[in-house]
This record gives C-alpha cells, structure tokens and sequence, in this order.
C-alpha cells in the first residue's frame, strides 16, 4: 500500500508540474532553423487567445509578437489573480490606472483587447526595437526585460497566426468532456476569442443534427454524431481587412487555436489542409491524414477546419 501511495504521489506531481508524461504543448520553427519553445497547456490557451484578439482587429503579427513577448515577461502568460500593487491577469494590468475593472482585465480576451487597444495608438510601433514598443504601453519599471522574450515570442506568433503551418502541437490524454459542454463550449470559445461576426460570416457549425441547430451541417462535416465543429475557411477578400489574410494562414490559426485549447476544451482531434493531429498521440504531432508525418502538404488551403470533442 506504501509503495503504491508513493508511486500515485509522483504520477500526481508529474502530471501538476510539467513532469515527463505530463500534457505540454511545443511550438517549432517554419523556417527549419531547429528553434522551438516547450510551454503548458494553460499557457497556450492564453497565447492562442492573443493572438486570436490581434488577428481579429487585423493587426499584424508584429503586433501580436509584441502582446506575446509583453505577457511572457509580465505573467508568463498565466492569468495571475495578484501581482505588483493591484496588477492582474496576463499583462498585469492596474485597475488604479484605468486597465478596466478586476473582473475585466481577469479575462484574457479583454486583457488582450486594452493591449492591443494601447499598441495601435503608438506611433510605427511596427517598426520600433520591441522592448520600446512594449514599454510605450506597459510603462515597466524594467523595460529591457521584455527583449529576452522576443524570440520564444516569434515562433508563437509565427503558428498562432497560422503563418507557419503544422509548427504548434501538444501532448496529453484524450479526455471526455463533461456533459453539456463539447461542441458546444468550442463554438462559444471561438466566438469569444475571433468575434462573433467572423464565425457567422464563415458559417462554423456543430456536427449534430439532433441538437435544434437552426440549419443544416454545411458540407465537409461527417455524420451527426454531436461530436464535430467544422468551421469553413472563406477565400481571401480583396478588399482586405482580418478576412484578407491568405486563406492557409486563417485555415492553421484555427487549426493551432484548437490544439492549444485541446485540453480545456476536451478537443481529441483536429484536421485541416490533409494534415491530423490527435490528442493522446505518443509525440502530439501534425500528421499526413495517410499516416505520415512530413510537412508534405502543409502549406496548401484545406477549405474547412474540423473539431473533433471527446463526448
């Protein structure tokens, strides 16, 4: 019984610290040059939610490497309830000083908003050193600290902008979601972090016939199992705007989005552009839909992204 006790206390702190066979999530370099960035589950959740707010607001990614390296430094991206004084969440932002209030700046996805809000009304902050462009909104007592972030900060950009295709993965246990959520909590996240009116516009709908959906599953979205959000990838508008992104890139932020949300969400699969990634794989990766695991179509447009809940 001893030895038993012992072993389920260390498969406990492997599991809450990181340790090896704990879920973690890994991001790699596009260009092939070895770089990479480990990172938890909690902190893909709240950098995929960054950049969703950016790409939402068609800000750049410039401008989303700035928010991700700003809330490496300030909370590793954590949603931390304390800080300095009265600073909170992800940026720790200060109600004293008109962030918002407590409960607004707890929420990643207004958080991110004020951030991005401040960002834009800083003059070429695209083309500023980033620790000044940083600093211009946060005001830090230590501003250079934001510069050793700025690489870990691109390669998370680079995926959760779906610029690099098939770079963002985690491992873990598929898990059931609780009754009551699935499907339905992944719709209400993706409108939380995109917006509404790119969901409506794109036409995402839920895999489940029987559940009163007001039409029917669009095309692409196999069965009705109650299980499938299948979110359609519109083609580019010329006349630009968030929607005039290159089609691939908006197809991989959906697709990186939803494996950083894979265990909040109880997502166990997510396919897009010929490429599958299934949660509880030994090694987490993207892998061709024929069983490979290459990069071999990865660039390419895939028309629609799936969701596959464990419920």
């Amino acid at each position: 019984m001893a030895a038993l006790c012992a072993v389920a206390g260390y498969l406990t702190v492997q599991y809450v610290t990181g340790g090896s066979g704990a879920p973690g999530c890994k991001v790699v370099s596009g260009r092939g040059d070895g770089a990479s960035y480990a990172f938890t589950p909690e902190q893909a959740v709240n950098a995929a939610t960054i950049a969703a707010v950016g790409t939402g607001r068609a800000l750049p990614e410039r401008a989303v490497t700035i928010a991700l390296a700003t809330a490496l430094q300030e909370s590793g991206l954590r949603n931390l309830d304390h800080g300095d004084r009265d600073s909170l969440g992800l940026f720790q932002q200060r109600p004293s000083q008109g962030w918002g209030t407590p409960r607004q700046i707890m929420d990643p996805t207004y958080a991110a908003g004020m951030f991005y809000t401040h960002l834009a009304k800083v003059p070429d902050y695209t083309a500023l050193p980033l620790t000044v462009a940083a600093q211009r909104v946060q005001r830090s007592g230590y501003p250079e600290a934001y510069a050793k972030h700025e690489p870990d900060a691109e390669l998370l950009a680079a995926a959760l902008t779906g610029h690099s295709a098939a770079t963002l993965t985690c491992t873990g246990r598929p898990d059931t979601a609780p009754a009551g959520e699935g499907p339905g909590a992944v719709r209400a996240a993706l409108v939380r972090d995109f917006g509404r009116e790119a969901f409506q516009e794109a036409g995402a709908e839920v895999g489940d016939r029987g559940a009163g959906s007001a039409s029917p599953s669009p095309p692409g979205t196999t069965g009705s199992d109650g299980r499938t959000v299948t979110v359609p990838v519109p083609a580019a508008d010329p006349d630009g705007g968030a929607s005039g992104r290159p089609e691939h890139e908006r197809g991989w932020q959906v697709a990186h989005w939803a494996v950083a949300h894979a265990s909040a969400l109880h997502i166990e699969r997510v396919s897009y552009a010929g490429r599958e990634w299934v949660a509880g794989s030994t090694d987490g990766r993207w892998r061709d839909r024929d069983g490979g695991s290459g990069s071999r179509g990865a660039e390419r447009a895939g028309g629609s992204v799936r969701i596959v809940t464990g419920q």
